[in-house]
């Protein structure tokens, strides 16, 4: 596993489980969801597509800061419209790229219009330091002499 390892590899290591609200809730629903769940943001899906994305700074900048009422609120009137998404072939890298350039946290993963999954700038860090480890494993290894090769 190196930097070029792919988001398929990512998804396959973490939780299967996709939460997601629809725009009609309430922000109060979603962070709520959020809380409960551990994450730091949701795709916000409808009839299957995904509309946009809702996260915690979507809330504190556009509930609190605004003085809007979080349980009168829907989620479609605060949520990030325009959505930076991968593939599953995208590699970590590309990811770490995307979010560096576009100031993101979490970028769904879509396969054509469906989103299969979500992946965090946490899920990357963990990805990474697994690499680093991996390599730094194989090098004692191979230092020692007990590199099988």
């Amino acid at each position: 596993m190196d930097i070029t390892t792919t988001v398929r590899s990512l998804l396959d290591a973490k939780n299967p489980d996709l939460w997601f609200v629809d725009p009609e809730v309430t922000v109060f629903e979603a962070i709520t969801l959020m809380a409960e769940k551990n994450v730091g943001a949701l795709p916000v899906i409808k009839y299957g597509r995904l509309l946009g994305m809702i996260s915690e700074r979507d809330y504190t900048r556009k509930v609190v800061l605004l003085g809007r009422v979080s349980r009168q609120t829907r989620v479609g009137d605060i949520m990030t419209g325009t959505v930076i998404t991968v593939t599953p072939r995208d590699t970590l890298e590309d990811c770490l790229a995307l979010m560096t350039e576009n100031r993101v946290r979490h970028l769904p993963v879509m396969e054509g219009t469906q989103v299969v999954g979500l992946v965090s700038i946490g899920d990357l860090v963990h990805g990474i330091i697994r690499i680093q480890s991996n390599a730094i494993e194989d090098l004692e290894r191979y230092v020692t002499g007990a590199y099988p090769g």
